[in-house]
């Protein structure tokens, strides 16, 4: 039997996994997405980051548990840019400001040219929102794990 691997190990194997995912962007989305991931770990301290390399994007979810379906928010890219996405609370959001983008029935988004879009009183005005929209409530303390959640073999160009 094979002993199991720390836990810092695990994280490290996913950081790096995490790394080859994202140096797939060009250069400038690469610089978006490692921006908006430091400033949504720092925002939201306590959220499992859920991580997929799906066919026509790449997310990163934030949640208060391994569920997919707790997350609050997540970063989404693809080969045209970056955005925040409201996946499951997106469409019950007050937007006064009108800065949601999308139709459907749960999810919202915005574009995000820069993580410097996030320091805008409006928008973070819509996280606390979807924060209290919560299916669970973040750990006040400790910081969340890193999980790779699925990859897909095919995918979408990620640079245009």
């Amino acid at each position: 039997m094979k002993p199991a691997e720390p836990a810092h190990a695990n994280r490290v194997g996913a950081e790096l996994q995490l790394r080859g995912f994202i140096d797939k962007f060009d250069a400038k989305n690469q610089g978006v997405i490692r921006a908006v991931r430091k400033a949504l770990r720092k925002r939201l301290r306590g959220a499992n980051e859920l991580v997929y390399d799906n066919y026509n994007f790449f997310v990163i979810g934030y949640s208060p548990t391994e569920r997919p379906s707790d997350s609050i928010v997540s970063l989404a890219a693809g080969a045209n840019g970056v955005g925040l996405s409201f996946p499951y609370c997106g469409s019950r959001l007050p937007d006064p400001h009108k800065l949601l983008l999308g139709s459907g029935t749960q999810n919202r988004f915005i574009r995000l040219e820069s993580a410097a879009v996030l320091a805008r009183p409006e928008v973070e005005e819509l996280i606390v929102a979807a924060v209290r929209l919560g299916k669970a409530a973040l750990s006040a303390k400790g910081k969340g794990k890193l999980i790779i959640r699925s990859v897909s073999a095919k995918q979408r160009p990620r640079r245009k």
